[in-house]
């Protein structure tokens, strides 16, 4: 049998098997055994050598169209055998839609941030507008401006951070009311939040914490309307049982000035008077108030006489303990995942 008879007869066995295959691992099997390096038409090729010169163009002319037909064969019932495998497949595998899918681990804003947002939003409720101000502040807006003279002992080295002659970290957020007050006319209703900055660490203060200040001037400001605002900022947040009371204290930039407290919102779980976070007292201080100094209207440009204001300040962390029990506020810094995945 010649060479060319040995090529045709090749073609139609491989062609044969690769339509007859029953299954996918068959189907590589007659590959191998046709087309391999070691296959069928591979062996006869190797008799090429004893062909005429005038035979070898014929020959792998004729090995070239069988090699082709036969990789045809094989492709096309391959594609035939993948698509009854997926067919079978569809068929008999069911999908359980009501099966809960694996849920993706989401973040969430930190209490700091949610506190800051929910007394954005209770304020803002009033007519307060955000304003924001340098973390890096002048020694003059940190202190002189707002009635902290140069002998004060907020000024000295251990309570300040200072950066470099008149430059300081901003102590209280009280330097961003004066800069809005120094560059818009009043009347004047706005938040200052943000982070300051002051020499302590321990489980209830920190280096870096965050305040949110309010500040109201207007003619015939007075002090009931400082109580009114203060009453509807403590019922939003802890509920409309809560009151307020006023203690007399000392800010350099208020006259007069208070302390504010709230009744504990957590007495009704110790009603016979163990309550570990007020300590049986019944209140809860959360922040300083008092009408605005009249010299702050004047380093600010304002006419002292025809205005009044007021002015209210109060730690975020401080607020943030209250509402979520918070017991160290060292907790809020550290970054640990197990503290913070309690907020989302």
């Amino acid at each position: 049998m010649s060479i060319l008879e040995k090529l045709i007869q090749l073609e139609s066995e491989a062609v044969s098997k690769a339509e007859s295959a029953s299954g996918l691992e068959a189907l590589d099997q007659i590959r191998i055994q046709y087309l391999g390096k070691k296959g069928s038409l591979s062996e006869v090729l190797k008799g090429l050598g004893s062909a005429s010169p005038e035979e070898r163009p014929k020959i792998g002319a004729a090995a070239n169209l069988a090699k082709a037909k036969v990789e045809a064969a094989l492709e096309a019932k391959k594609v035939k055998l993948e698509g009854l495998a997926l067919e079978q497949r569809l068929a008999t595998e069911q999908i359980d839609t009501t099966v809960l899918a694996r849920q993706a681990h989401l973040g969430a804003l930190h209490p700091i941030t949610q506190t800051t947002q929910k007394l954005i939003k209770v304020f803002s409720r009033l007519g307060f507008d955000v304003v924001t101000g340098p973390e890096v502040e002048t020694e003059f807006l940190n202190f002189e401006a707002v009635n902290i003279p140069a002998d004060h002992p907020a000024r000295d080295m251990q309570d300040t951070f200072f950066l470099g002659p008149g430059v300081v970290l901003r102590t209280h957020t009280s330097a961003v009311q004066m800069r809005a007050m120094r560059s818009k006319s009043w009347p004047i209703r706005v938040l200052c939040p943000g982070a300051v900055f002051r020499c302590d660490d321990d489980a209830t203060h920190s280096p870096m914490f965050h305040q949110i200040e309010g500040l109201w001037v207007d003619r015939q400001v007075r002090m009931s309307d400082l109580k009114g605002t203060l009453e509807f900022f403590a019922k939003e947040l802890f509920g409309s049982s809560t009151q307020i009371r006023l203690r007399p204290s000392y800010f350099p930039f208020v006259e007069p000035g208070a302390e504010v407290d709230v009744s504990c919102p957590f007495c009704k779980k110790n009603p016979k008077g163990g309550c570990k976070v007020c300590k049986g007292s019944g209140w809860l201080e959360i922040l300083g108030a008092g009408m605005v100094h009249p010299k702050l209207f004047q380093m600010a440009g304002y006419e002292a006489t025809e205005i009044s204001g007021f002015a209210f300040g109060l730690g975020i962390e401080r607020i943030a303990m209250l509402m979520y029990g918070i017991p160290d506020l060292r907790l809020m810094f550290r970054g640990d995942m197990r503290f913070l995945k309690q907020f989302a």
